[in-house]
């Protein structure tokens, strides 16, 4: 498997295509953000080695045996993404905030997201998201907050995620709400589906 060119979003090469243009601007957006110092629960079980991590290896991930409603962190190029199940209800509310939000088809292009994500749901598969856990203003780390109109949030939440450092907030498809600092939607990584269950981040290849 070969190893991803590391570049500047603004010295991609010539003759790189349009999906490979965004896998590496995704992963040079976060990179500088994944020096933060931050805990990241990590899956062991598909850890690759040090060496393959530095190299930008792409990370395999069951989602088999997941919840809805649940949430798991991997860690791929040194930055935690998140694979969220999301539940109907879930999928129910992303439809209700499409007006709250700043960019609710994923049209900036500060962090490009695939062809494959802009949709609705931000997904290959609208039951999973699949998003780099940092947000995008200064490189915190949002909390899953999937609770309905908690006390802090105040009574139009709907649940997603929030960053109590700056007071940014995202839906469950991980675009940004509008008057917040975030200036743009959680970038959405690289991937693809080994199988109905198995995902392989930081590869997109050819399948659906």
């Amino acid at each position: 498997m070969s190893t991803p060119t590391s570049v500047s979003a603004g010295e991609l090469p010539a003759g790189v295509d349009k999906e490979r243009r965004n896998a590496i601007a995704v992963a040079a957006a976060v990179g500088g953000a994944g020096a933060v110092a931050m805990a990241v629960p990590f899956v062991a079980s598909f850890a690759p080695s040090e060496r393959a991590k530095a190299a930008g290896a792409p990370v395999e991930f069951d989602v088999g045996g997941m919840a809805p409603g649940e949430m798991k962190t991997v860690e791929w190029r040194g930055v935690p993404v998140w694979v969220l199940r999301r539940t109907p209800e879930m999928l129910q509310s992303i439809k209700k905030v499409d007006g709250e939000v700043a960019d609710p088809k994923s049209q900036r292009t500060q962090y490009p997201t695939p062809e494959y994500a802009q949709n609705e749901f931000r997904s290959r598969k609208p039951e999973y998201l699949i998003a780099v856990g940092i947000c995008t203003h200064l490189g915190c780390s949002p909390t899953y907050r999937p609770e309905i109109a908690p006390a802090d949030l105040g009574p139009d939440w709907l649940g997603g995620f929030f960053c109590p450092c700056h007071q940014s907030k995202f839906d469950l498809a991980g675009r940004v709400y509008s008057g917040v600092p975030a200036p743009t939607n959680l970038p959405v990584p690289p991937h693809r589906y080994l199988t109905d269950s198995r995902i392989i981040i930081g590869d997109s290849g050819k399948a659906a």
